[in-house]
């Protein structure tokens, strides 16, 4: 497998430092608020990624954090009057709400920031010790950026074009501008712990250092978040960890790309600010997973509402797509007639194709056109009379079916039950649009009792007001089934 290593700004074989065993660390939120599209995004992919590395048969040790001390979540506390351990803790919990809904596996391990206070006073100390961070008096502690040769690889930022756009606050007792903070002086009713220098809390960047060096030996083997941490803070992590330890922090750094609104940057200030729970209450979480993987993670999304009633339309398509594979390996009867060895050859390569986008750089994109390659193929022999009622369809039937399963595993999407997930699709796309169900089905059994009345006039009006209403009414053999148009 490859991926795209932002340390070396080019794709690399993934190679584990431990042979089969592999270590994966992941920034998780600032538990301040509800979860928005970004967090959506990164948390998908990111879970994608543990999914498949498990599929590819390594023992994955995930760990993604909870920032439960910080200057947004005392700020809000405050706002609200509330403590801010209860904010956090109330933040985290509607996290896994929402990440629940997506299909987001939670990680092995998920440590908290304030749970491991006394490894980051150990780690501030030691980086005192080794010359590469000072103590002020007024007890703050800061990391000596140039005592750190290797500052800028990740980023590929120059100290020098850095240190131009510095500044200082005159409050500050730093001894140069680039230097950041990893210990802060408790300020009046703010959230504090005890320390060699007083008492204080722990900066931001400091946090992920000593819980990944807890949990995961160095160097890690991935560490990953969104973009938007390439710099400073995970260029902050490498500093204080390397200047720790003497180790690479980590061998790959994936980082995925941004969530765009109609081709704008995300801001509240911009009214296109969505929560994970403003789309969930439009659309279903299935169809907004599938939505997070259609683009390839590194690269720009553009969200909005007309591209998710794209992607529901794709999801139905392969729903609709297993429910048709499922009603055709119900039958019990199979003919032994010849089957075109250029189909069975047509399926490999989807096979192989959907395993080497995969293997490429974790291209979800590319994965999902080729699974679209075979529900196109399940169509075309559930369309020929011969190829579906041969023994042949039937292998090929559950070869597609048993594919289906293992990319519905590693990708989080189509793993439901496809009546029972097309149903809820059909109401929820009614919801939307308001359609009432019950409405509907009143219609439906009217017109039943029609046609069993032989009132065909009275049956084809209902059919029209039903189509009025946007509704599509189908025949089949079971009785009548309906979408919305």
């Amino acid at each position: 497998m490859r991926l795209y290593n932002t340390l070396a700004r080019k794709k690399e074989e993934f190679t584990p430092a431990n042979g089969n065993d592999v270590n994966m660390y992941v920034c998780g939120i600032t538990a301040y608020d509800l979860c928005h599209i970004g967090h959506a995004r990164s948390s998908v992919v990111f879970d994608v990624l543990f999914r498949y590395l498990r599929h590819k048969g390594y023992n994955v040790t995930f760990i993604r954090n909870f920032t439960d001390v910080d200057d947004k979540i005392i700020n809000r506390a405050n706002e609200v009057g509330k403590d801010s351990g209860d904010i956090a803790e109330q933040f985290i919990n509607e996290f896994y709400v929402d990440m629940d809904k997506l299909s987001v596996l939670r990680a092995d391990v998920e440590p908290k920031c304030t749970e491991h206070i006394p490894e980051m006073v150990a780690l501030t100390e030691r980086l005192i010790g080794k010359g590469n961070a000072y103590a002020t008096p007024s007890g703050d502690v800061y990391f000596k950026v140039r005592s750190f040769d290797g500052y800028g690889k990740l980023s590929g930022r120059n100290i020098d074009e850095l240190e131009s756009g510095a500044r200082v606050d005159p409050t500050e007792e730093k001894q140069d501008p680039l230097d950041f903070a990893l210990w802060k002086s408790a300020k009046p009713g703010e959230p504090s712990w005890e320390s060699p220098w007083g008492q204080g809390r722990p900066g931001w960047h400091l946090e992920c250092s000593a819980m990944s060096e807890k949990y995961a030996p160095l160097p890690l083997d991935i560490h990953g978040g969104g973009q938007d941490l390439s710099f400073p803070h995970h260029e902050n992590e490498i500093a204080q960890s390397e200047a720790d330890t003497g180790k690479p922090f980590a061998n790959y750094w994936v980082h995925n790309g941004f969530v765009q609104i109609n081709s704008e940057k995300m801001s509240k200030s911009l009214g296109n600010f969505f929560t994970i729970r403003d789309i969930l209450d439009k659309f279903l979480p299935e169809t907004l997973r599938y939505f997070l993987l259609t683009m390839h993670y590194r690269s720009p999304l553009d969200f909005s509402f007309e591209a998710l009633e794209e992607a529901e339309k794709g999801i139905k398509r392969i729903y609709s797509a297993l429910a048709q594979v499922d009603v055709e390996l119900a039958k019990s009867k199979w003919k032994k007639s010849p089957f075109p060895e250029e189909l069975t050859a047509e399926f490999d390569e989807i096979e192989k194709n959907w395993a080497e986008a995969m293997e490429d750089d974790m291209n979800t994109a590319g994965a999902l056109g080729h699974v679209f390659s075979a529900i196109r193929l399940a169509g075309r022999m559930a369309e020929d009379k011969n190829l579906r009622k041969s023994e042949g369809g039937r292998i090929l039937f559950t070869r597609i079916k048993d594919a289906m399963i293992v990319w519905s595993t590693v990708l989080g999407i189509f793993e439901r039950d496809p009546a029972e997930f097309l149903t809820e699709l059909r109401d929820n796309r009614a919801a939307r649009t308001g359609i009432d169900p019950t409405k509907v089905q009143e219609l439906l059994d009217a017109r039943k009792q029609a046609r069993a009345d032989k009132d065909f006039e009275k049956s084809d009006a209902i059919r029209d007001e039903l189509a009025a209403m946007n509704v599509e009414v189908k025949d089949t053999p079971a009785g009548a089934t309906w979408d919305v148009q």
